[in-house]
Formats: C-alpha cells, structure tokens, sequence
C-alpha cells in the first residue's frame, strides 16, 4: 500500500516526505506548489517573531523608563530575554537584520498598547514614534535611564 503525504492533513510527514523525494532527486514528484508556500511561510513566520519579541521588548523599556518606581528584575529579566532572541535570530538568519527599522515602526504600536496596559498610564504619554534606535534595543546592558540622549 502506497503512502499518501497529504499536506492538509499531517505537514509534518509531507515535510519529511518532499524532503526525501528532493535527497533522492526525484523533483518531478515533488509537491512544488506547497513548498513555495512553505519557504515564503518561513520567512513571514521568522519576521512575524521578530516583531511580537520587539513589542514585548520596547514595551518593557517604556514600562522602564516611564514608572521608575515599579522597576523590577523580571521586567530586566524579560528584557534581556527578548534581546538575547532577537539577536540570535538575526545571527542565524542575518538577512533579517536590514529589516530591523520597519519591525521596530511595526511592533511600536503594540509596545505601546502593552506599556500603557500593564502601567495604567495613557498611550498619550509616550512618543509617537520608538524613541530607541535599533543598535540601543539590542545592546544588552542598555536600559532607558543610561541611555546617552537621556
């Protein structure tokens, strides 16, 4: 009986079956139109990460700079958490590194959105646009407070 990799049904053996059809040379039966869709997928997903990490990020460094009295090591912790995978995610796709500014203009709204929810402080408060450059969100020992234009 001849297996049948349905990519609607279980991706994973279809991965693993076009992978070994494309090992073995066999191009002709392989499933062209669902691996393009993949591969674009990759890209979007690897973006879209980027994005929601930067938000999580710059929302902490608001939620910093704007209530220094609420301060805490697991805001610094999530911090130095979404930098570490942000950048590991750069190191190992480097492409993605020119795409860095149009994330950050991205993610800034829902940064915002996520400061002034967790802070109780009006979206208002804080600029209208990311106030860190892309080299300060990903320098680790940079915190809003030490940054030089402060």
């Amino acid at each position: 009986m001849n297996k049948v990799f349905d990519y609607e049904t279980d991706l994973y053996s279809w991965a693993q079956h076009n992978a070994q059809l494309l090992k073995e040379g066999k191009f002709s039966e392989l499933d062209v139109k669902h691996l393009i869709e993949e591969l674009e997928g990759m890209g979007k997903s690897d973006r879209q990460e980027i994005e929601s990490r930067l938000a999580v990020l710059i929302g902490h460094l608001l939620k910093w700079e704007y209530q220094p009295n609420q301060r805490s090591s697991s805001w610094q912790a999530s911090i130095n958490e979404q930098r570490m995978r942000i950048a590991r995610k750069i190191r190992k796709n480097p492409s993605l590194k020119p795409y860095l500014p149009e994330a950050i203009a991205d993610a800034y709204l829902d940064a915002v959105e996520l400061a002034s929810d967790d802070t109780g402080l009006s979206k208002s408060t804080f600029p209208q646009i990311c106030p860190y450059s892309p080299e300060q969100l990903l320098e680790k020992s940079l915190l809003p407070g030490t940054l030089e234009n402060d």
